[in-house]
């Protein structure tokens, strides 16, 4: 079935999204065939500049569309004045502090964020930014696809992470039992190589710009990603705002979260360009490296409204086959309730 407000690539470089972008004379020059044509549905926000706060994990390269939004003047378009906070603590902090007002956004990625929200934090997520990011990874020899998995041991930086319950799910999709049919062990991120090398597990999962940089420096295959089959077209990063801004300020609101979308638009189609405005943020990776991760992941895949709503009703059906949701849980009145339509008219 056709999704009329994803923003695929082809519709974005044919201007015709249920989302239309007003293009920018900052970027006329650089990507012209990025900003499809059409009227603006948000305004920029009236009367003195409005100073936000936007929390993020400046280590995860997918993020690169929120210090893209600020140095291409996608929020400046917007009238908007955004700081941002390198947020390294747990989910349910960050919920926390969105909740509270210490920050008014964030980024994050919904398999980590969609279990939390059950305690009804005053966060709502506004739109799916991008699609990929999360491999499973193994050792040349080694298993070559998920079916040869069975009775293998799996190595992950966090037991309760967003990649191992992909995984988990996907897993179940080929008819694997993920929680007796394998074996999970959690590793600090640079033992995971040696976990491999000894044989402890036979194969890793993460989410890059660790998987990438892992995978050319140990020489390993990937064995599966949120880019195969119709994962690919599910969003793996989300926008959460906080509750209050969007009652209070809903004309705000719709623009911050225009100005990352319009900002992640641009990544999908300069990944060069937002390679190097990322690098700061990278330390182990070059502009190049981040380049090539940000080409292998969906940037653009967006989704708002209706379509944002059924894939949190996807990943929350997924979540019951895996044991993190209950199974009695209402899947469709549970993304209502978490998600939330900017836009409609």
């Amino acid at each position: 079935m056709p999704d009329t407000t994803s923003l695929s690539r082809r519709a974005l470089l044919a201007g015709a999204t249920a989302l239309p972008f007003a293009p920018l004379d900052a970027m006329a020059d650089e990507a012209a065939h990025c900003s499809p044509a059409g009227t603006a549905s948000v305004a920029p926000v009236p009367g003195p500049t409005r100073k936000l706060t936007i929390a993020w994990n400046q280590n995860s390269t997918c993020t690169a569309a929120i210090p893209v939004a600020k140095e291409k003047g996608f929020f400046a378009h917007y009238n908007l004045d955004v700081d941002y906070v390198n947020f390294a603590g747990s989910t349910d902090q960050l919920l926390e502090a969105l909740a509270t007002g210490k920050a008014d956004g964030a980024p994050g990625m919904a398999l980590r964020w969609l279990k939390p929200l059950q305690q009804g934090f005053d966060v709502k997520l506004v739109a799916g930014l991008h699609a990929g990011c999360m491999h499973m990874l193994a050792p040349k020899g080694g298993p070559a696809k998920l079916e040869d998995m069975r009775g293998k041991t799996i190595g992950v930086t966090d037991i309760g992470g967003p990649d191992k319950n992909f995984f988990s799910i996907r897993l179940k999709e080929v008819g694997i039992d993920p929680e007796s049919d394998v074996q999970w062990r959690q590793y600090p991120a640079d033992l995971l190589s040696v976990a491999l090398k000894r044989g402890d597990v036979q194969a890793i999962t993460g989410t890059d710009p660790f998987s990438y940089l892992y995978k050319r420096q140990f020489d390993l295959v990937e064995i599966d990603s949120n880019m195969n089959g119709s994962w690919a077209q599910i969003a793996c990063c989300v926008i959460g705002l906080r509750g209050s801004l969007i009652r209070n300020d809903p004309a705000v609101a719709a623009a911050v979260t225009r100005a990352i979308l319009e900002a992640g638009a641009w990544v999908a189609c300069n990944p060069d360009e937002a390679g190097r405005i990322f690098k700061p943020f990278a330390a182990r990776a070059s502009a190049e490296d981040i380049a090539d991760m940000l080409r292998l992941q969906g940037h653009h895949h967006q989704v708002l409204g209706p379509s944002l709503h059924d894939e949190v009703v996807r990943y929350a059906d997924a979540l019951k086959q895996i044991g993190v949701f209950r199974p009695s849980l209402d899947s469709a009145r549970y993304a209502g309730k978490v998600t939330q339509d900017l836009f409609a008219t």
